[in-house]
Order: structure tokens, then sequence, then C-alpha cells
């Protein structure tokens, strides 16, 4: 009965699907038929399926719940719950420290061409003030994007972008155009923790496939396409969440291969391209826009207040994606939002921006990795860019143990399982490194640490003193 109560929760069975067979069920639960009648015959009782004769058991068309995120998948502990993470980031007041969100701190930002931007959208025509967005978008950051594109090699039309709400919004198009509840989707071990929250939105199968310093690991990901049928693979290939990683050429080429062999979708998140020193490959510029779909925005870069993101595919799938965001969202994106960034990467202080960014992320990245060596975290690898460290913990201790502590002192980590489909991520936390200079932290850390020395020592004694 829980087994099914999950699936319509979940939306896997929806309104007037047909359940397994009697004898189906009972065989792949273990169980006798006689059970598998009398927990069809409750759940009909309850209203939740209904008995046809001669044609078997239905889900009842008015027993849908509403769609729980948090139901969809079996109940994680809070602390490794992507929702969970998410919202106390998200929600934390000033006093809270920030060394496991995702973005960099405000001073971080340049705010003096931010004003000056603002300062000139006001002066605007009334209609940039007050009318809602066009259907694609700003058509100057269109055109700038277009530039920036083709330094990456990829050579794309005007009819090839679409700017969106968000770059949350530019992935959530994408699914809603290609996937449908129970298909499945790859995404890498460890990515992105709110990609796994969005595809619990759709619906779909969570498949992860291992990542590795250079991508993900190519023989995994051959034998999942030809074992599962993904429809879509959602990455980042440049300075990838959480690892900082780089993909290579060589399994770039590979990737593709594999994903051209198995008509498989690519989403490639292109979040952080900026914040690399030089350029590494991408699968969008390999591709051409083919089966790889760019995503990407300016939050980590410019501002998460000003909220923009982009699409670049294929002309006749921006085609629909635009009726997509008509549909979602009326109209694209804010055309305040769109002018003032525009307007800060034409401005010319950008680019100095970034290159003062790059080389202060260069020298925190190498601080802070100092730090967590001395409390004997040592990162994964070293990025050769961005903010992210993905740490492993000493002494096999749990990455959500450490995390429910610093809670308790107003400090948010991200524990590594929130990133992990598998759940094989225990040992690891991720840290900001821009996030992670307040001496508060590494004296909260210090104490969590260990305490939970001192308690797996304890558990550990406790046998031994038994058996003494």
């Amino acid at each position: 009965m829980s087994a099914i109560r999950a699936k319509v929760a979940g939306r896997v069975l929806g309104a007037g699907d047909r359940l397994p067979s009697i004898r189906k069920l009972a065989a792949s639960m273990g169980v006798s038929p006689s059970t598998v009648v009398e927990a069809y015959d409750r759940l009909a009782a309850e209203g939740l399926i209904r008995a046809r004769r001669g044609s078997g058991f239905y889900v009842s068309a008015t027993s849908m719940p509403p769609l729980a995120l948090t139901d969809v998948e079996p109940r994680r502990d809070r602390a490794v719950d992507p929702f969970w993470v998410s919202r106390q980031s998200l929600d934390a007041d000033s006093a809270t420290l920030k060394p496991g969100c995702g973005w960099l701190p405000a001073d971080w930002m340049p705010e003096a061409a931010l004003r000056r931007a603002f300062r000139a959208v006001a002066r605007s025509d009334d209609s940039v003030l007050a009318d809602y967005g066009s259907t694609r978008g700003s058509l100057a950051l269109r055109r700038y994007l277009l530039a920036r594109f083709a330094e990456d090699g990829i050579a794309a039309s005007i009819d090839q972008l679409l700017l969106t709400g968000s770059g949350t919004q530019a992935a959530d198009l994408v699914c809603r155009f290609l996937l449908r509840p129970g298909d499945t989707v790859l995404v890498d071990d460890p990515c992105y923790f709110n990609f796994r929250a969005l595809l619990r939105a759709h619906q779909v199968k969570i498949i992860g496939v291992p990542y590795t310093p250079s991508g993900p690991e190519v023989a995994r990901f051959e034998a999942i396409l030809s074992a599962m049928r993904p429809r879509l693979y959602i990455t980042n290939s440049a300075l990838h969440n959480p690892t900082g990683a780089t993909l290579s050429l060589q399994t770039a080429h590979r990737v593709l291969s594999a994903a051209a062999a198995h008509g498989l979708v690519i989403i490639e998140d292109d979040i952080f391209a900026d914040l690399e020193p030089e350029r590494s490959p991408r699968l969008a510029a390999l591709d051409g826009l083919c089966n790889v779909i760019r995503i990407g925005s300016f939050s980590k870069t410019l501002s998460a207040s000003v909220r923009c993101g982009y699409i670049a595919a294929r002309a006749d799938w921006i085609e629909h994606l635009v009726d997509l965001q008509v549909a979602t969202s009326f109209g694209g994106p804010s055309p305040v939002a769109t002018d003032v960034i525009a307007k800060v990467l034409a401005g010319g202080s950008y680019r100095k921006h970034m290159d003062e960014l790059r080389q202060r992320l260069s020298r925190t990245r190498r601080d802070v990795a100092k730090k967590l060596g001395a409390l004997g975290l040592e990162p994964w690898l070293m990025p050769r860019g961005g903010f992210f460290l993905w740490c492993r913990l000493p002494d096999g201790l749990d990455s959500a143990e450490i995390a429910r502590a610093a809670l308790a002192e107003d400090v948010v980590l991200a524990p590594g399982n929130v990133f992990s489909a598998s759940q094989t991520a225990s040992a690891f936390l991720r840290f900001n490194a821009a996030q992670s200079t307040e001496p508060r932290i590494w004296d909260v850390l210090h104490r969590a640490l260990s305490a939970k020395r001192r308690h797996r020592d304890a558990d550990i004694a406790a046998p031994k003193a038994r058996r003494g």
C-alpha cells in the first residue's frame, strides 16, 4: 500500500493509470498474490484506486493529491535535502555566515557599475520602466551574448538565442519542452543540487554518473546511455559545481559521440564561464548547438538580484521555447533587468572587474584551502578558477552531522549528499571560498569537527570496554 501511495504522490502513476496486475506486483515485491489483493482492496476502500471488472485496478481521478516536492522521493534528512539547504542560505539574516552558499558576497560585485547602469535606465523611456518584456528579450543584450559566444567558438545567429527570467528558468523551460513525467534524466554525481530539485518538480527519474577531474566517467556514461536510454543530460562543463573540475577535450568528444549515438540531448550550464582564467572545451562549441543546449546567467559575476538568464539552441527549438515562456511568464525578462545588465557589460568596466575578481579568487582559494587543511579537510582538487572547494572530511566523519552542528551556531554549510543522486558523498563538504573569510567560521568548524571526533571515538571505545 505504501509503494502504491508513493507512486501516486510522486506522479509516477497518474489519474486513470492502470496498476500492475496482481501477479506481476506480487512477483516484483516478493509477496503472495493474496497480499496484493488485500492491499488493492484496502486502497479501493480508501478511494485511491478503483476496480474495473475484467480489466484490473486504476488510479482514481479524484484521488490525486497536490504535488509536494518533498514527497516525490523518499524523505531525506533535512541536512541533505536540496530544498532545505537552499532555504537556509536564501533566508539567512545578516548575522548568519554562509560558507555553503553558491554566490559571491555583495561587496565582491561591481557595485559602482551597477549603480551607474540603474541611473541610466531610470532616465530611459517610460516603456522600459512600465511595460512587459519582449518575448525574446533585449536585442542589445542578445547581440552582446552572441559576440561572447564567438569567443568560445560558438557560431550562433540571433534567432538561436532567447533571454529568460533567470538561469533556473532557462533550465526549467528546456525541461518543460523536452521531458514528460517518468522520463529518465542523467546528472553528474555529484552535481549542482538545484538540478535535482528542479527535476523532482518535473517528476522524472534521476540517474547519476560519477564525475572525475576531467568530466563524467566515460565508460559509465556510455553504459548508462545503453541501458537506461536517458532523454537528457544536465552538466556544468566549466568549473563544475560542486567539484570545480574542468571538462577535458578527450572526455568532451567521447561524451558527444555517445550522446549522438543514443539520441541524448545535453543541457550545458555555463554560468561560471567568466570565472575561468582561460577557456576550456565547451560541448556547445564542439556540437554546434545541434543537440547541446547552452544556458547561463549573470548571477555569479554581476548580480544575483538583477535576474536574467539565456538559452542558446537550434532555431526551431527556440521558437517553441518562446511560446513556453509566453505561456508561463507572459513575455521575456524584465526590460529594467536586461537594460541594466547590457549597460554594465558594454560599459567597459566589466572586463576589468572580472580580471580583478579572478585574481582575488585565486588568492582566496589558496588561503581558504590552507585553513581547511589545518583542520584536516583536503580539497578533492584545486580548481583552475571559481570559488568552490570540494573537500573530503577527515577520519570518515559525516558531513550532514557537521552541517547540523554548524547551523546551530548560525553557520550554513553544504554537506556532500545534497549534491549526490546516489547519496555516496557523505564524507564531503562544499565550501565557497569567497564566503569563508570570517574567523568565526573556522571556530565553529573546529568545534563541530572536534565534537564529532569525540563522539566517534567514544562509540569505538565502548564495545572494547565491554569486552574488557
